[in-house]
C-alpha cells in the first residue's frame, strides 16, 4: 500500500526539502503539496519533481477550511507535515497580523480537517495516521549563557512570529490530549541550506555579498543560534513522522552553535575562496553593525539527545562542511536567486519598528 503525504508549505525552504526527501528515499510516496504561494513560496523549488507521478501541487491557504477538508477527503493522507506557517521575526514585527492568521488560525483549521478525517479511518489505516506539527525552538525564548532547550523548557516567546508558533504548538497538543488525534510536533533549531528564502541570514549575506553591497549585523553579532542543515532536519522529521511516540515532543538541533557574526565571518571566507573579490581583499570589509531588532533573543541552543536516544537520529552534516555546501549552491543557482530577488523583496531592512 502506498504512503501518502500532505506537505503543507511544500513549496517553502524546508517543505520543498522535505519534498525532495519524501520522493527520494521511499519509492511508494506519493506526495501532495498544499501551498499559498505567499512571497516565500516558490514553485522553482520544486521544478525537480514537477513531472513526477508520485507528486501534486494544490494551490491553497490553509485557512480555507472548504479546500483543506476537500483535500483530506480527496487524499485520504496517511501522514500530514504541516510547515505552512509566516516564519520571519523581522516580518512578524512589521506585521503581525498575517502571522496570527496563518500560524494559529490555519493550524487550527488543518488540526480539525485532520480529525475528520481521522473519524473516518479504521483498520490499518488508522494506526498509520499521523500529523506532524512542525515549530520552532523561538518559542522557548532566550537562553543565558549556559544551558540547552530541552521538551520540558517552559515556553517564553517574544517575538510575534514566536508567539504565533508557540499557540499553534498549544493548539496541536490539545487536538491530542482532548480528541486522541495522532499529532506528534519538533522544534527545530536554525535551518540552512538550497532553497532558502534570501531574507534569511545565509543566502542574504552571501548574495549581498556578491554584489558588492553591505553585509548587516545586528547588534554586535554576539546572539548565537543554534544552525542544523535542512537535509539534516528532513531526516529527522521522516524518522518522527515513522516512529515517534503519540503526543510527543522532539526537538532537532544541529550541535552548531555560532554567533552572528561567527557565521558571517564564514560565509565571508568561503566566498573569499569560491568566488575572490577584485584586488583580492576580504568580504569581511563589507560587514556593516547595524540597530538591533526589538526584541532579540541572545541565544538559542537545541538539547536533541531525546531524539538520538529513542529514534537513533543525530545531525550528519558539520557546519564548516554545512555551509561551504550551501554557499557552493547559491553560487550555483544564481539563476533561481535572480528570479527571487527580482521579485517583491529587494533584500531591503525589516522589522524596524517604530513605537
Amino acid at each position: 500500500m502506498s504512503a501518502r503525504f500532505i506537505v503543507t508549505g511544500g513549496a517553502g525552504f524546508i517543505g520543498a526539502n522535505l519534498v525532495h526527501h519524501l520522493l527520494r528515499e521511499r519509492d511508494d510516496a506519493h506526495v501532495v503539496v498544499l501551498d499559498k504561494l505567499t512571497y516565500a513560496g516558490n514553485l522553482d523549488n520544486l521544478a525537480a519533481v514537477e513531472r513526477s507521478p508520485r507528486y501534486e501541487f494544490v494551490r491553497g491557504d490553509i485557512c480555507d477550511r472548504e479546500l483543506v477538508r476537500g483535500l483530506f477527503a480527496r487524499v485520504r493522507p496517511t501522514v500530514v507535515y504541516n510547515l505552512a506557517a509566516e516564519s520571519h521575526v523581522d516580518r512578524s514585527i512589521d506585521g503581525p497580523g498575517d502571522f496570527v492568521r496563518t500560524n494559529v488560525t490555519g493550524t487550527f483549521e488543518l488540526l480539525d480537517a485532520a480529525r475528520g478525517h481521522f473519524a473516518t479511518l479504521a483498520g490499518s489505516e488508522r494506526d498509520a495516521f499521523r500529523f506532524l506539527h512542525v515549530s520552532t525552538d523561538e518559542v522557548f525564548g532566550s537562553l543565558g549563557a549556559t544551558g540547552y532547550f530541552t521538551e520540558e523548557t517552559r515556553y517564553a516567546p517574544n517575538s510575534p512570529y514566536s508567539a504565533s508558533k508557540a499557540a499553534a504548538d498549544h493548539l496541536s497538543r490539545a487536538w491530542f490530549h482532548t480528541y486522541g488525534l495522532p499529532v506528534l510536533t519538533t522544534n527545530c533549531s536554525n535551518n540552512y541550506g538550497p532553497y532558502q528564502f534570501p531574507e534569511k541570514l545565509i543566502p542574504l549575506v552571501t548574495l549581498n555579498a556578491l554584489e558588492g553591497k553591505a553585509l548587516p549585523v545586528y547588534g554586535d553579532g554576539s546572539n548565537v543560534r543554534d544552525w542544523l542543515f535542512v537535509g539534516d532536519h528532513c531526516e529527522a522529521l521522516a524518522a518522527v513522522a515513522a516512529r515517534g511516540v503519540l503526543g510527543e515532543t522532539y526537538n532537532v538541533g544541529g550541535n552548531s552553535e555560532r554567533t552572528t557574526l561567527e557565521v558571517v565571518h564564514a560565509i565571508c571566507d568561503a566566498l573569499d575562496e569560491f568566488s575572490p573579490r577584485a584586488g583580492g581583499s576580504s568580504y569581511r570589509e563589507q560587514i556593516r553593525f547595524v540597530t538591533d531588532r526589538p526584541g532579540h533573543d541572545k541565544r538559542y541552543a537545541i538539547d536533541a539527545s531525546k531524539l538520538a536516544r529513542e529514534l537513533d537520529w543525530r545531525p550528519r552534516h558539520d557546519f564548516a562542511d554545512g555551509l561551504r555546501g550551501t554557499v557552493r549552491w547559491y553560487l550555483d543557482n544564481r539563476s533561481w536567486c535572480e528570479r527571487i530577488t527580482t521579485g517583491t523583496y529587494a533584500r531591503e531592512r525589516l522589522g524596524l519598528h517604530q513605537g
